[in-house]
């Protein structure tokens, strides 16, 4: 709404409604952009995934290595994250966006190169610039927000984030299309194929809106440690730290598990194929519910489906367990995770977006990569019931600690409004 000042006798309309729509209009465009990278990038994830572990025993010089292509991909996930801030705040985000395409390409490349002479390191030094690639690509869903309305951030981040569905179709499929292509070297020609998708991505962000910043943004804002303290921002991270990697605790542990329990291949690829969709496809819908609702309710809601999914993980091993398990630990990871970014983006002021969206990632991947280099162990030693087991009391502690700073933020608003800035909105 426009707000009028009477100012001599002429009124004066505030520009902030103009700026929030202009802001509105320039973000709806950067959403078809970087939903269509998300998808292609997505791409990028799935023929790791998918391939990953099956190239790493036919190359590694011990079966028990077969999964270190992975584990690189998620290092590299993690290493990416603080560069990916710097360059986005010294150099804006389009910049960064290219580089993490730059990277992408190169995985396809040398991946291709690793299989058609059975290295080994090279493979895992592709999979950890593939790593790399996704890293970038996580700043995708702050950059849709960037000088959005406060109404519409939630809706921006959810919608880039539902062009995972598609990502979720097109890596399983372009696996599957060119999987023999050149044989024998198997999965040669997909790398080649991911190489051309993470080309294609750099030509749809190329235009993308997102300016260098302005030299005042380079060296204003509260110091990162300031920001990290406040209790609202603690929460949204260790949401964030809490519903990613123990959804990839158990989706990674599922396809060995089902194999264990005497299931078929064909079940662990459809259940993973069906997680994937239940991870993105709630995003048409999760920013309309974060702003009917608030952040704070919809993490909860979904971590609290993440621990559903581990209680159908713990009542049986049966295909149909297993693929309850999968999706509603899917769609739990949606709610949490996309809440908690929206929660995220409530802590910092424009100028400080980068450092601290940079370090959110950073925490949330840097946990991960420690459980995916842990997860094969667990499940090889401990078994199935227990990987499930591990994800109560993390989501657990998640769910106290919103509970309490919600109740935190209520109280103030009770005894002095001044008081609510810090707090859970």
């Amino acid at each position: 709404m426009f707000r009028v000042r009477m100012g001599g006798n002429r009124p004066m309309i505030d520009v902030t409604a103009a700026d929030e729509i202009s802001g509105d209009a320039r973000a709806r465009s950067n959403v078809v952009r970087l939903a269509a990278a998300q998808a292609l990038t997505g791409a990028n994830s799935a023929v790791i995934f998918a391939t990953g572990s099956i190239v790493g025993a036919s190359l590694a010089p011990s079966i028990s290595l077969a999964t270190v292509p992975i584990s690189m991909y998620v290092a590299g996930l993690a290493a990416g994250t603080l560069p990916t801030g710097a360059i986005s705040r010294a150099y804006g985000r389009r910049v960064a966006f290219i580089i993490g395409t730059g990277c992408g390409m190169l995985t396809g490349l040398l991946g291709a190169f690793a299989i058609l002479h059975a290295s080994f390191p090279l493979f895992c030094c592709a999979t950890f610039l593939g790593g790399l690639y996704g890293s970038v690509s996580q700043s995708y869903r702050f950059a849709a927000a960037d000088g959005a309305s406060a109404a519409f951030r939630p809706k921006a981040v959810s919608w880039v984030m539902a062009g995972g569905v598609f990502a979720g179709v097109l890596g399983p499929q372009l696996v599957q299309w060119t999987m023999d292509v050149w044989q024998p070297y198997l999965f040669a020609f997909s790398f080649v194929v991911q190489a051309i998708a993470a080309l294609i991505a750099m030509a749809v962000l190329m235009g993308v809106d997102a300016p260098k910043p302005a030299p005042a943004d380079l060296h204003g804002g509260r110091p990162l440690l300031e920001i990290a303290r406040q209790p609202r921002f603690i929460a949204a991270a260790l949401c964030g730290v809490i519903a990613y990697p123990m959804m990839n605790l158990v989706m990674t542990s599922a396809p060995l598990a089902m194999k264990m329990c005497g299931l078929s291949l064909s079940d662990s690829n459809f259940g993973i194929q069906w997680h994937i969709v239940a991870m993105y496809g709630p995003s048409f819908f999760t920013g309309a519910f974060i702003t009917r609702f608030g952040a704070p309710r919809i993490v909860a809601f979904g971590l609290a489906l993440e621990a559903a999914a581990a209680t159908i993980g713990l009542s049986g091993i049966t295909a149909m367990h297993f693929w309850a398990t999968l999706i509603v630990l899917g769609v739990g990871w949606n709610f949490a995770f996309v809440g908690a970014s929206a929660l995220v983006l409530e802590t910092h002021r424009p100028q400080e977006r980068n450092k601290v969206q940079a370090f959110n990632d950073f925490l949330v991947f840097g946990m991960m990569a420690v459980g995916s280099f842990s997860s094969g162990q667990l499940l090889a030693n401990y078994g199935w019931s227990t990987v499930n087991m591990v994800v109560f009391p993390p989501i657990l502690l998640g769910l106290t600690v919103l509970a309490a700073v919600s109740l935190k933020k209520r109280r103030a608003a009770h005894l002095n409004p001044a008081e609510v800035d810090g707090l859970i909105p």
